[in-house]
């Protein structure tokens, strides 16, 4: 596809900044086998608490948000879904679960992309698992309420040539080495989402698929960091730098450095966190970095009876006893007393 032609790979340019981001990113995954042995236990709650909050943000970077204290419950299974929204989130967790549930190589193909979005948006949409039958647009919503178009993606005719295309052109380039894993499997997640190929759910397939591909070339951190609550955090980045990436692409003349920056900068945040989790799990009892860590991924305000619906394992004094701590050091805010009471993380963190 247009981020895997020949004029790009025939000599790609690597500028220093994004080598630099490459480097810090291949150094982490020599790391993270010693990190994984060090703190076994404490990879058992990183896990589950990843997939939850990637369920969250994955789904809430669409608009699509859940009552905090159903949130746990419905992710892990120990309650059925309600409505539409937490059907939604059911949905990616269920196509995680197939994802870290792999025992063998998986090759990437369209088969695999309609699986993925099957899974993700069975149960409340008739179309799961199927092309666009329409063209759609990408459109942004100016400040002033007017609708303007900011990218037109491929026609839907086109769709299924153009998914098998990207996947084959995929696969040569890690076959070939003609770019390294990292920024191949951003350039594939870009041309991806240029593609746009279903009506609905082409954000979250997207970030299912860089998951998998990440964990087909042993890039670990996703199973134990939320990429999802990365992105969510960045999320005017993300779009800005999409919005311009994208610029030239049906032409074959945009400029994927932004994204390739942008898409490596997240990878190495989540190896900055897990090897921080991993470190500071060393000192701090289980049960309170458990529930440090749930309150410093929290990207809303929060009540202590959400806070402990996320934590039902964890008594209210400690939940509070972590909260007071983690407020002494200026990493959360809080606002309001008695039942309107509500935390906020401090960006600063």
């Amino acid at each position: 596809m247009k981020s895997f032609a020949p004029k790009i790979l025939a000599n790609p340019e690597i500028p220093v900044s994004t080598g630099w981001l490459l480097g810090a990113c291949m150094e982490a995954r020599g790391k993270q086998d010693l990190w994984l042995r060090q703190k076994p236990e404490i990879l058992k709650a990183l896990r589950e608490q990843a997939i939850i909050q990637s369920a969250e943000s994955s789904n809430r970077i669409e608009g699509v948000t859940v009552d905090a204290k159903r949130l746990r419950p419905i992710v892990l299974g120990s309650a059925k879904p309600r409505d539409r929204s937490e059907e939604e989130v059911v949905g990616y967790r269920r196509a995680l679960d197939w994802i870290f549930t792999r025992k063998n190589p998986v090759r990437v193909d369209p088969r695999i992309v309609l699986r993925l979005h099957g899974m993700s948006q069975s149960g409340f949409s008739g179309d799961a698992g199927k092309w666009k039958s329409k063209d759609n647009e990408i459109v942004e919503i100016l400040p002033n309420g007017e609708r303007r178009i900011r990218f037109r993606p491929t026609p839907a005719r086109a769709t299924p040539r153009a998914v098998e295309q990207l996947c084959l052109a995929y696969e040569e380039v890690c076959q070939q080495e003609k770019l390294p894993p990292l920024l191949a499997i951003a350039s594939f997640v870009f041309d991806f989402l240029c593609i746009h190929p279903f009506r609905d759910g082409n954000g979250r397939v997207s970030r299912l698929l860089t998951t998998l591909l990440l964990g087909e070339h042993r890039f670990a951190v996703c199973r134990y960091i939320s990429i999802e609550r990365l992105i969510e955090e960045s999320k005017e980045d993300y779009y800005a730098v999409l919005a311009r990436c994208s610029k030239g692409w049906l032409e074959g003349r945009h400029d994927l450095v932004p994204w390739w920056n942008y898409f490596l900068a997240i990878v190495k945040r989540a190896y900055a966190e897990l090897e921080e989790r991993v470190e500071a799990a060393g000192s701090v009892p289980g049960k309170s970095e458990l529930v440090r860590q749930t309150i410093l991924g929290e990207t809303e305000p929060f009540s202590l009876a959400e806070l402990q619906a996320k934590c039902p394992q964890v008594s209210v004094q400690l939940l509070k006893k972590v909260l007071a701590r983690i407020k002494e050091e200026g990493l959360v805010r809080l606002s309001g007393r008695g039942r309107g009471a509500r935390w906020t993380v401090q960006p600063s963190r």
